[in-house]
């Protein structure tokens, strides 16, 4: 695995890609990462995104954690294949590469090659720290779970039961 000491789920307010699109509050996202890692004392939940009124640009974020955790610890952006894909052409790309770490979970066969051509391109260009994590495939998404609770099924394997009581009590995805 990546070897790191804490994992912070971190929801975004203002998603850059997403701002056109209605998504469940932060609230609610907020409140369902909590109860999805409450038990893991390695997995907690921040609302840094969420309490600030601007876009959530990772650059910006990853300089505030960088500020609140101090120097001597490093900071890793985890992310999937497409994402780290294209993350030196976001906004100050090159920036987020050059001080931070990465750990990309790529899926066996999807995109294998590329993932290798740029960690090494990451890091001759910035000096990137790259972990590579090999995900076993699993096919869900979110998408799917919001479909399944619409139609009323069962999301068993999916995501938390505790979680999908939550879903349930608040009747999101309907």
């Amino acid at each position: 695995m990546a070897s790191l000491d804490k994992v912070v789920f971190m929801p975004a307010r203002f998603q850059p890609f997403k701002l056109d699109r209605d998504i469940t509050s932060g609230k609610d996202r907020s409140a369902m990462l909590e109860i999805a890692v409450k038990d893991e004392p390695d997995l907690t939940v921040s609302t840094l995104e969420l309490d600030a009124e601007r876009i959530s640009y990772t650059y910006l974020t990853l300089r505030e954690l960088r500020t609140k955790y101090g120097s001597d610890d490093r900071i890793y952006f985890i992310t999937g294949t497409d994402t780290f894909i294209e993350l030196s052409t976001w906004y100050k790309g090159a920036d987020i590469l050059a001080e931070n770490g990465i750990v990309v979970g790529i899926r066996p066969g999807y995109k294998e090659d590329e993932v290798w051509r740029k960690e090494a391109h990451y890091r001759k260009s910035f000096g990137t720290d790259v972990k590579i994590i090999h995900n076993r495939r699993l096919d869900i998404s979110s998408t799917a779970i919001r479909e399944k609770i619409m139609k009323g099924e069962s999301t068993g394997g999916m995501l938390p039961d505790k979680v999908r009581d939550y879903i349930d009590e608040h009747g999101l995805y309907k």
